[in-house]
Order: C-alpha cells, then structure tokens, then sequence
C-alpha cells in the first residue's frame, strides 16, 4: 500500500516542539500495516524536523538554546528581507533536516522508547507548517 498525505500543523512559537501524536493521528491508516515506512517532509526552509527525547520538556529548551548558539542572530548575515531571524533560521534548517523516515513495525511507528518527532520551528512567526507524509507498508510482516 501507498498513501501520501498533505498535513498542516498549527502555528507554533519559536522552538522544539513534539509532534507524534498531531502527525500518527491523521494517519488512521497505519495501524493496518504490520511492516512499512512513513516518509515525513516539511516544505519550508525556516522550519525542519528531527527526533530526539520525548519524555523530559528540558531537552526541548536545550535544543534551542544549542541551535541558536551554533547559528547566531547577530552574524552580519546578507539575506535580511525577511526579517533578522529568516536566515539563521534557514541555516538550522539544513543542519537539522527536513524529512525523516521512520520504520512501521506491529501497526505502529517503530520509534524508540524515549524517542518523538520534533518540528523545529526556528522562526518567531513562522505560522502553520505543512508537512508532506508518505506511507508505504504491508499488511503482512516480511521476515
């Protein structure tokens, strides 16, 4: 089976947010599929995705205050039309990622225990976030 879908996610404010359960819930269709992959893609250059830490709040305000060390404001950036936080946002960006692919196992995502996808939203007013999910799996386990 395949199935690409076209999600947006509210606004959020400045910062690591987790964001499982807003992406596996418009994905009813995963849990008929017993082996698989979901593809996630976000189709902004200001914003990305990762996966880290989905127990302890903290490592979410860690992982911004280590973001914006790595990629200050205050650099004499060029590209400044939209605004003194577009292009480090776009620098976090590609550091971190725009897609990421995650193994379907047993009708769900096959995500560690301590692990939750993460929109990083690097920009003060980025507004709502699209993101592109493909799905692609069996309802049968290949061994």
């Amino acid at each position: 089976m395949w199935l690409q879908k076209l999600i947006t996610l509210g606004a959020k404010q400045r910062g690591f947010h987790l964001v499982t359960h807003e992406i596996v819930s418009q994905l009813p269709e995963l849990k008929s599929l017993k082996v698989g992959l979901l593809h996630v893609f976000i189709q902004h250059t200001s914003a990305s995705l990762t996966i880290n830490e989905n127990a302890d709040p903290d490592v979410r305000l860690d992982m911004e205050m280590a973001a914006n060390r790595l990629v200050p404001e205050s650099w004499p950036y060029v590209h400044t039309t939209e605004g003194r936080d577009d292009m480090p946002a776009h620098i976090k960006g590609s550091l971190m990622g725009f897609s990421l692919s995650i193994p379907i196992r047993d009708n769900r995502l096959a995500l560690g225990t301590w692990q939750g996808i993460y929109l990083c939203e690097h920009r003060n007013d980025g507004g709502p976030r699209r993101l592109v999910l493909t799905l692609h799996g069996s309802e049968t386990a290949s061994d």
